[in-house]
């Protein structure tokens, strides 16, 4: 087994499901599948396949990393959930990392990310804490921004900056982070605004 500590880091806040196994800066094994739905069913699985890829065990897990989101409520709940349950079986940290600060992982700065929040919303970052926007209503950025993420393209019209791809990987981001990033508490949904759909209302007898 190699001698760095071993990461295995996740993501399901979007329409994927996605693991890498990290031994220090090195990939071990890598996967991803898109899917709208099905990543509850999918995730474990797809974890013991990229373990078993890498030629390792949960046992020689170190720590985990789990993206938080913002991103899709449901995933980030799968996620969050998964990665809290492994860490209290393996008794090792869950470190979680948020879908902005993994896109922007790997760029130097000045970068503006972003993520579909629906609704002609996006989750924004320009490195400090997230906000929802709109591409009406951006709020001042940084000029001359690298912008990476959904609508990178009009948002970097809006700042003078430019359009381009993630350095990584979101699974690949988020290990990279959590590898580094002092462990402390559970990680938690990073939801930034309340979730569309609200819970139903109890329905009175009928008499």
């Amino acid at each position: 087994m190699p001698e760095a500590p071993l990461l295995l880091a996740f993501d399901t806040s979007a329409a994927h499901c996605a693991a890498v196994l990290l031994s220090g800066d090195a990939v071990l094994a890598e996967a991803r599948e898109d899917m709208a739905r099905g990543q509850a069913e999918r995730l474990v699985p797809l974890l013991d396949e990229t373990l078993a890829a890498g030629g390792a065990t949960w046992r020689d897990l170190a720590r985990i990393g789990v993206g938080i989101g913002p991103g899709n409520f449901t995933g980030i709940r799968i996620s969050v959930a998964t990665a809290r349950g492994l860490a209290l079986g393996l008794s090792i940290p869950a470190i979680g990392v948020t879908s902005l600060e993994a896109l922007a992982h790997g760029t130097p700065g000045p970068v503006v990310t972003s993520v579909d929040a629906r609704g002609d919303k996006l989750y924004l970052s320009d490195g400090g804490a997230p906000m929802v926007a709109s591409l009406d209503t951006l709020p001042a950025l940084p000029r001359g921004a690298t912008c990476i993420g959904h609508e990178a393209d009009a948002v970097a019209r809006a700042c003078g900056g430019h359009a381009a791809a993630s350095a990584f990987g979101i699974a690949g981001a988020v290990a990279r982070v959590a590898m580094v990033r002092p462990a402390g508490g559970r990680p938690a949904p990073a939801y930034v605004r309340a979730p569309d759909a609200a819970p139903a209302r109890p329905v009175p007898p009928v008499a």
